[in-house]
């Protein structure tokens, strides 16, 4: 096996996201989240609606990035909660709406300072221009993995798998 066939996976940047996202997904979840019976997709779910207001059921899977049918299936759980509603939208029969109820933005009012909590424990002793970066960096990285994920499916990449998402992570 040559230097080709092996990862450094100190300095593989999915490897690095992953493990800072999961550790802090874990810590998050299990200790804040947990006692609400939400998962962290479902608080994803909530912080955006929380800071974009209403949103189409398709422009909500885009934006907490949650697969359709799995973001249909938490927001019925949500609704069954009472943290969100779905409503038919006023342009069109066939778009649905998603809100946060009353009972939801208070629950995300109590949980904002805890999550600002925990990104501040996860930022400690990195310097604001260092911050700075990094969270330009991933924005660049995600704007070019959808706009290539955007020319695969114009180019016929929907013969690809469906688990290939996972199976380039697999390596971390």
């Amino acid at each position: 096996m040559n230097d080709s066939d092996t990862l450094d996976l100190d300095n593989y940047l999915p490897y690095l996201v992953n493990r800072v996202g999961t550790i802090i997904a874990d810590q998050w979840g299990g200790e804040q989240l947990a006692p609400y019976r939400l998962s962290i997709a479902m608080w994803r779910v909530m912080a955006v609606l929380a800071s974009k207001s209403g949103q189409r059921q398709i422009d909500l899977a885009d934006l907490t990035s949650i697969e359709v049918s799995t973001l249909s299936r938490l927001v019925t759980r949500l609704v069954r909660m009472g943290i969100a509603s779905r409503t038919r939208s006023a342009s069109s029969t066939r778009e649905v709406v998603v809100k946060l109820t009353p009972k939801g933005k208070t629950l995300v009012a109590r949980l904002v300072p805890l999550a600002l909590g925990y990104e501040a424990a996860a930022i400690a002793g990195v310097r604001p221009d260092e911050l700075a970066m990094v969270k330009s960096a991933l924005r660049r990285i995600y704007t070019n993995m959808k706009a290539r994920q955007q020319a695969d499916g114009a180019a016929g990449a929907g013969e690809r798998p469906r688990g290939r998402r996972r199976s380039v992570l697999a390596a971390e």
